[in-house]
């Protein structure tokens, strides 16, 4: 499967932002993959040698098919697409994707999960870790709130609506910490039609203190920017690594649903783990 390869918009060609005819029939070839490394250029991310380890977690809540006696099945499911996979999977295309297996019949649950990993797998160009849990078996979800420090209330003047990584400050005159802080202020938006991306942003690190209300500033300066969810905390991560150059740091996004889907990218140096699957109150 052919990633996308323009530079100034990688998803002309993808289904998003255009009238769709939707398929009820198994149609791998819906998906629709965006080189990374188009985004990466921009940014000066090496894609040989990358700054980050990570994931994008999806999470589908409209995903059903029929078993062989054609009786619907209803799932919940995760996807783990890793970070240093060559392409990302355009969003709408996997809601297309996933839609198609409406009419399919599967002999059982193995079955959609060997070929959902198998599809997506060869999409991304990495081994994609697929989980799916029919309503049947009772699956259960966790909602709450990081353990760290609310930026949200800082009293700050913000005139900035496309990102401005000069608001990002360490102390180096400070003593080295190691401290959580997230936002539920990220908002962005889809690089294809504009429409307004929502997200808690949470930021792990161990170095020198950063600077807070300036922070909050550069979270709140993506407001206007058009860029896809895995490329913003890509952005995120190299920004706040360049300018203060923490010991160790983690980015994670958790943006709310569209589709049926929200995709929650993470990134980090490797000395924090990935966080749990605990969703944001918004999803």
């Amino acid at each position: 499967m052919k990633p996308a390869s323009c530079n100034n918009n990688p998803g002309q060609d993808s289904p998003l932002g255009k009238v769709t005819e939707y398929c009820s029939h198994y149609a791998p070839q819906l998906l629709f993959p965006i080189s990374r490394q188009i985004k990466r250029d921009e940014i000066g991310i090496n894609g040989s040698a990358l700054p980050f380890l990570g994931e994008d977690l999806w999470n589908a809540f409209e995903l059903s098919w029929l078993n062989p006696k054609g009786k619907p099945v209803v799932a919940v499911g995760q996807f783990h697409i890793p970070a240093d996979s060559p392409n990302l999977i355009e969003s709408k295309s996997f809601k297309l994707y996933l839609n198609s297996l409406n009419q399919t019949v599967f002999e059982d649950t193995a079955s959609v999960i060997a070929t959902l990993s198998k599809d997506l797998s060869e999409a991304a160009g990495r081994a994609i870790r697929v989980t799916i849990e029919p309503l049947s078996s009772q699956p259960t979800a966790a909602i709450g709130t990081p353990q760290g420090i609310l930026l949200d209330d800082l009293d700050i003047d913000c005139t900035q609506y496309q990102p401005a990584p000069e608001y990002l400050h360490a102390d180096p005159s400070g003593a080295e910490v190691e401290e959580t802080l997230y936002s539920h202020l990220l908002k962005s938006n889809c690089l294809v039609t504009g429409q307004p991306d929502w997200a808690m942003l949470v930021i792990r690190y161990r170095g020198r203190p950063i600077e807070r209300a300036g922070l909050l500033r550069y979270i709140v300066s993506f407001r206007n920017h058009n860029e896809f969810h895995e490329q913003c905390v890509e952005r995120i991560f190299t920004d706040i690594q360049r300018r203060c150059a923490p010991a160790a740091l983690a980015v994670h996004a958790r943006y709310t649903r569209r589709g049926g889907l929200d995709i929650n990218p993470f990134r980090t140096t490797g000395e924090f783990p990935a966080p749990d699957n605990r969703r944001e109150i918004r999803q």
